[in-house]
């Protein structure tokens, strides 16, 4: 009787959807191993699958000219971090420092806005677990801040708004930590600490503790988190001082005293925010329409991230136009999609995987959105294009912030045709949006939620 009760529970199973020995049967059927496919057993289990899926027809030298390019500079590494929103915000800004001085220039301190950007994370984290605290545990907004208390990744609304609020320092004012650049250990750390103190926010709201009850105990809590940072990326300085070099490094005039505040202004100027709009090529959602993602940022009381979203054509222009006029810009991409990474060239050609295996991947963009096979991964600073005879892209240029060795001396190659598949975002300063563009971008915003498949921090 039990034998016959088990089998009747194994048959049901099957029959709601498991692999049953005749679909197993039919599975295995298909896969009579040739010579050929029994080589390329041999072949990929010792070997790289990128080093046989590559496209030898591609892998020869490629053209390196520009006939559009931005003024060169050093190249940054935000080493085992994933600081990458930050690196390619500060790269545009030092390159828009020595655009306007045409002399002088200056590195900024990831470390010194890395400190701020983590104890405002831990403060969004702790005020939204407040605001959500009367939702069960399982509930979704709950559950958003939960599962990820604190990240390293970010957007250029970040850097916006903690430039802003902060200020900048100089690398050598505060320099890098083992900590900031190397980031998993000491963000576990805090993430698990968070998790802790939302557990008491929300057992406080329970037993009926509101308003400034609730505000002394978060401050607290995040006076344990300022001493973490203070431990692993160091304390943030007030003021410094300091004197200005030019592009052979030698010192201009004589060294100022400055506060972060000050010393933002003297580079920057006013703050950034006003000064550009993002935009996204989403082709899953309709075109010429703003988008606003509910809680996607760095700062509680900053801004959330806002873009419109244009079809390929569109975004080129402005970024043409843009570095047209010696500026970079804020870009970010899936990165690992067809990317030679030896030679820091990006081509959809570059790999054939469908003849390796037997097969093809015929996912179109807006599919692998929507199924979270693609989605912005990485930021980098745009700062090249190469344009054929009518005026259309024909291939970009990137500076990256994985250090001066890798790629095309620190930056990266990418088709054009890789750009419409892989690209995502880019920041355009106002002065280079068409007025249809800009008239988009101040329409009432349609809200998404932060956890969808593009909406991923930059890392």
């Amino acid at each position: 009787m039990f034998i016959s009760l088990c089998l009747a529970m194994t048959a049901q199973a099957q029959k709601d959807g498991g692999i049953s020995q005749k679909m197993l049967g039919e599975i295995q059927k298909e896969q009579k191993l040739t010579p050929a496919d029994r080589a390329l057993v041999n072949a990929i289990g010792a070997n790289a699958i990128d080093d046989l899926a590559k496209n030898r027809q591609n892998a020869g030298a490629f053209d390196t000219h520009f006939s559009i390019e931005t003024k060169k500079q050093s190249i940054t590494d935000q080493k085992s971090s994933g600081r990458c929103w930050m690196f390619s915000g500060m790269n545009v800004l030092r390159s828009d420092f020595n655009l306007r001085t045409d002399s002088l220039t200056v590195e900024f301190s990831q470390a010194y806005l890395f400190f701020w950007d983590q104890l405002e994370k831990a403060n969004l984290m702790l005020q939204g677990v407040i605001e959500t605290a009367a939702k069960p545990i399982d509930d979704h907004m709950v559950q958003f801040f939960f599962r990820s208390p604190i990240s390293d990744g970010g957007t250029f609304c970040g850097v916006a708004d903690l430039t802003a609020k902060y200020g900048l320092v100089p690398a050598e004012v505060m320099p890098e930590s083992f900590s900031s650049d190397n980031t998993n250990k000491a963000r576990a750390l805090i993430a698990s600490k968070l998790r802790e103190y939302g557990l008491q926010l929300r057992d406080m709201v329970a037993k009926g503790k509101k308003g400034a009850s609730l505000e002394k105990a978060k401050t607290r809590m995040l006076g344990q988190i300022y001493r973490m940072l203070q431990y692993t990326i160091g304390e943030p300085p007030q003021k410094f001082t300091y004197a200005f070099k030019n592009e052979k490094g030698m010192s201009v005039g004589q060294p100022r005293e400055f506060t972060p505040q000050s010393f933002y202004k003297e580079v920057v100027g006013t703050p950034l925010n006003g000064t550009f709009i993002m935009v996204m090529n989403d082709p899953r959602h309709e075109y010429y329409k703003t988008y606003e993602v509910q809680y996607d940022r760095h700062t509680y009381d900053g801004q959330n991230w806002k873009y419109v979203n244009l079809p390929m054509d569109d975004i080129e222009e402005m970024a043409i136009a843009t570095l047209r006029a010696g500026h970079k810009m804020y870009s970010s991409y899936d990165v690992g999609k067809m990317l030679d990474r030896k030679r820091g060239y990006a081509d959809t050609e570059n790999f054939d995987y469908g003849s390796l295996f037997s097969t093809t991947f015929g996912m179109d963009k807006a599919e692998r959105i929507s199924t979270f096979d693609s989605g912005s991964t990485h930021a980098m600073t745009l700062t090249a294009v190469d344009l054929d005879e009518n005026g259309k892209a024909v291939k970009w240029k990137v500076e990256n912030s994985w250090g001066a060795a890798w790629g095309q001396q620190g930056c990266m190659i990418m088709t054009d045709r890789w750009i419409r598949e892989y690209m995502f975002r880019l920041v355009v300063p106002n002065e280079f949006v068409p007025e249809k563009v800009m008239r988009a971008y101040q329409t009432a915003p349609v809200m998404l939620m932060p956890d969808d498949p593009l909406f991923l921090p930059d890392e």
